[in-house]
């Protein structure tokens, strides 16, 4: 066999100052990928194999890795490899086969569960806490979520949860198929729950939505939603928020838009206007010729940004109300304004 100076670091997937705890979890997880039992007829496995080996077998002995840092000494590979004793098979698998094998009451977390609160724009904007009420799954009380009244140790696996074996060099375990793994068998059902370990449970809540939430937005409860299995943590409770039409705003993100009725003399001379925003009355000034359908601007009269806290703003769309019932008199002034225009205000159209 031929002297070999092979980086046994890189062979590995180590640096070369790794702990021999490091070196040792790469060996392992390099052992379980390359096991000639495991790549069976795979030659270049059985080779990268031997190779990891001849690498543990230095650094993880910390005489020989001293010399092999040093450069003083060369290591000759290993011959006859007889994989069975050179490995303690127990202790590389073991972990891989056995440790996945999980006995008792399953432990699982509780599913979440759904619901919806309808709020007002005013509420939405201001934010409020508001009582809702759910219902969801909890463990029983009288059975603390087993299902049982009684119960004794399973006959088959001796209470363990697990039925163990041996194939070749493996230490093979697996779930109990009479107990599921939970090492019980139940000799009476518990009648509160009727043997199902959870009981409906309706209670009342008084959430707090935050200020800015928008339709659609979703506000989370954490273990508010049905219990877990086996001390699993509850699931959540989702509440969707819905919005209902206001009769006079329209939201649009943080921009609140509203259609404001003013007079053909408001309009056409300019005036000072109250108008109504989402948190109270504010003056506005209509500049003299406004047109109908032009769009004003009022900064900072908007819904607060829930991420950003800045507020948005409130678009005022002007809309000319025509007088529909008029006098003569009224008529005849409004022909006087109709000489007013210079021109065709539908030229475009010709």
């Amino acid at each position: 066999m031929p002297v070999t100076t092979k980086d046994y670091y890189k062979i590995l997937n180590v640096n070369k100052d790794a702990t021999q705890d490091d070196i040792k979890k790469a060996f392992r997880k390099l052992a379980r990928k390359y096991h000639p039992d495991l790549n069976p007829g795979d030659k270049s496995a059985e080779e990268k194999f031997k190779e990891i080996n001849d690498a543990y077998a230095i650094l993880s002995d910390p005489q020989k890795r001293s010399e092999y840092d040093s450069g003083g000494t060369t290591f000759e590979g290993f011959k006859n490899y007889n994989f069975k004793e050179t490995f303690d098979f127990g202790d590389i698998f073991g972990d891989l086969f056995s440790s996945e094998i999980k006995t008792g009451e399953t432990y699982s977390k509780g599913e979440d569960i759904y619901a919806g609160i309808e709020l007002s724009l005013e509420e939405a904007f201001a934010g409020i806490t508001k009582p809702i009420t759910f219902t969801r799954t909890i463990n029983c009380d009288s059975c603390s979520g087993s299902g049982a009244e009684s119960y004794k140790d399973c006959d088959k696996c001796k209470g363990t949860g697990t039925i163990k074996g041996s194939k070749g060099f493996f230490r093979m375990a697996q779930v109990c198929p009479e107990c599921m793994g939970t090492g019980k068998k139940i000799t009476s059902i518990c009648k509160r729950c009727a043997g199902r370990g959870k009981i409906l449970h309706t209670e009342t809540l008084n959430v707090k939505i935050p200020a800015g939430v928008d339709d659609g937005s979703v506000v989370k409860l954490r273990g508010k939603g049905n219990d877990g299995t086996g001390g699993g943590p509850s699931g959540d409770l989702h509440l969707e928020v819905t919005i209902k039409p206001h009769h006079i705003f329209k939201r649009k993100g943080d921009d609140i838009h509203i259609q404001l009725p003013v007079t053909f003399g408001e309009a056409t001379l300019g005036a000072k206007l109250e108008v109504p925003t989402i948190d109270g009355i504010t003056m506005m000034k209509l500049p003299a010729g406004t047109q109908g359908g032009q769009r004003l601007k009022l900064s900072g009269r908007g819904f607060i940004s829930p991420k950003s806290k800045k507020r948005g703003d409130e678009y005022v769309e002007i809309k000319i109300i025509v007088p529909k019932d008029i006098t003569e008199d009224a008529k005849e002034a409004i022909k006087v304004i109709e000489s007013l225009y210079k021109e065709n205000p539908r030229k475009e159209f010709k």
